[in-house]
């Protein structure tokens, strides 16, 4: 499956962005989807993940309550809603896809990334 991701730009804190990402090829609704993001500097690191019928998610502690994943395998697309943004999630977020995972939270996971979308949040 290919992965395309898009949506990203510069925000002010406080702010809200969504990202999208969009499959190709292979059945992209059997697929889990998450989203990952590395700051310069510092390791990549898993920030949502949805199953591929919707019905469950994953986030990371530092997004909890302010991001929301979503998919539309309709569209075969995913979705990244980014709320009361801060300065500290400015990264490039990267789109991430797989069958069967054991650990969603792991980038490794996943085999199949899209090329990433910089978000920028200015204080």
């Amino acid at each position: 499956v290919q992965l395309q991701a898009s949506g990203g730009g510069l925000v002010q804190a406080g702010g809200s962005l969504r990202v999208s990402c969009v499959a190709s090829g292979r059945t992209f609704s059997r697929y889990v989807m998450g989203w990952f993001r590395q700051a310069p500097g510092k390791e990549r690191e898993f920030v949502a993940a949805v199953s591929w019928s919707g019905a469950n998610t994953w986030y990371a502690d530092s997004v909890k309550g302010r991001f929301t994943i979503s998919r539309d395998n309709a569209k075969n697309t995913g979705y990244l809603q980014m709320n009361s943004l801060k300065p500290e999630d400015t990264a490039v977020y990267y789109c991430a896809a797989d069958q069967a995972l054991k650990v969603v939270t792991a980038d490794a996971a996943y085999r199949y990334w899209g090329q990433g979308t910089q978000v920028t949040v200015s204080s």
